[in-house]
């Protein structure tokens, strides 16, 4: 059951991120499942972001989180040009505390605001930024290294996904005293045979193996080298195919990216099926469906991969690479298979390995839902507020008497 705060005034957060729903990726989910689970808990949420969809609303209620959009002048690669700051200051003065999560170009006003008000100030950081080759995205990713600098320098906390990333990051190595490692929350419900069986017929799985990847297809995820690894994969698997879940053609900033990879991703055929962006209920028997989930990360730009943790959730290893943070969910549950950054040949490996030898990285649920607890991690954020004075001291206490 969850828990709610039961006496006292709600207290009062304010999220500011660049992009929100319905856009989708690993940031906007984070912090979509901790918005909705501290409206569970009695507070008051709104999220301050980009209005990137000209035919969205400027304000609306999702799940209880209010959620307030702000015009778009440019775009900038993936970044968008806009007054948040004149905004922020109003939303800030209604807030207990202000939760900002980087990477964004706003970042470093905002948290500048936030401090000249007198809020408690937390970053979230979800990653360091490396945008695709080109001038002006070299000239892209220093500017907002150096917003995310003037809001480490602001902040009370930053918030990191592990510590081995935090010990890698260029930002978060600069503010070793106020990093504090919560796991990201995660949310999957278990597939039920029927959905999983239904999945699979109707993609046509009944054959060969089958490999996932949740994901954008941009830049920094990779998917080269896993495109490059099927044809060995299918000389070895005969029947084997690809399912790839996420947006993959008009990603914002990845339009070259998309016409080099698409010629080799026409060659592979049916062996290559992209199903585009998948409803939330229809997830779990995504993973439960397929054998295995690549996670082809190359670069810092990726922090963690949290669908690997989904995809453990419903009974599913995963190969992913090398890198700090990305690894750490396979190092954590022994689910899966560690390989080489941007190698094809090692992805190929990895996926022979799993494939080969299934019940060697199989876990239980309860045991990935012990390392990975969304009440831990919401508790971990309620804790970290009242620490700043914020009014989370009856949360901070149940928390404490909870986990003490």
């Amino acid at each position: 059951m969850r828990r709610r705060r039961s006496t006292g005034q709600p207290s009062s957060i304010l999220f500011v991120l660049t992009y929100y729903r319905p856009h989708v990726s690993g940031l906007t989910i984070y912090v979509e499942r901790l918005a909705r689970e501290l409206v569970a808990r009695g507070h008051e949420v709104t999220v301050l972001t980009s209005r990137h969809d000209r035919s969205l609303p400027a304000t609306e209620s999702i799940d209880g989180v209010r959620v307030v959009r702000v015009r778009v002048f440019a775009r900038i690669s993936k970044g968008v040009l806009m007054p948040i700051c004149l905004r922020a200051i109003g939303e800030a003065r209604r807030a207990d505390v202000v939760s900002i999560h980087l990477p964004q170009l706003d970042g470093g006003p905002v948290a500048v605001v936030s401090r000249l008000l007198r809020r408690p100030t937390v970053l979230t950081y979800h990653c360091d930024l490396r945008l695709p080759a080109g001038l002006v995205n070299r000239a892209a990713d220093a500017i907002v290294f150096a917003m995310n600098l003037v809001a480490g320098l602001m902040s009370h906390r930053i918030v990191a996904y592990t510590q081995d990333y935090a010990s890698s990051s260029r930002l978060l190595r600069r503010f070793p005293g106020k990093v504090r490692v919560i796991p990201p929350p995660v949310i999957m419900p278990a597939a039920t045979p029927q959905a999983s069986d239904e999945f699979r017929r109707r993609h046509g799985l009944e054959d060969g193996p089958v490999i996932g990847a949740a994901a954008r297809l941009a830049t920094e995820k990779g998917v080269e080298f896993l495109v490059d690894a099927m044809p060995a994969l299918i000389e070895r698997y005969p029947g084997i195919r690809m399912l790839f879940a996420g947006q993959y053609c008009d990603v914002v900033g990845e339009r070259q990216y998309w016409e080099m990879l698409a010629p080799k991703i026409a060659d592979l055929g049916d062996r290559w099926t992209f199903l585009g962006v998948l409803q939330p209920d229809e997830m779990p028997a995504f993973y439960s469906a397929i054998d295995v989930l690549v996670v082809s990360s190359i670069n810092s730009t990726e922090s963690f991969g949290l669908v690997q943790v989904e995809a453990m959730y419903n009974g599913t290893p995963a190969v992913a690479t090398n890198l700090p943070g990305v690894r750490q969910p396979v190092l954590m549950t022994g689910m899966g298979v560690v390989v080489d950054v941007a190698d094809a040949a090692a992805i190929a490996a990895g996926v022979r390995e799993v494939l080969d030898h299934p019940d060697s990285y199989r876990r239980p649920r309860a045991e990935i839902e012990a390392t990975f607890d969304l009440r831990a991690t919401v508790d971990a954020y309620e804790r970290l507020f009242a620490e700043l004075g914020a009014p989370f001291t009856e949360a901070a206490e149940a928390a404490d008497g909870r986990h003490g």
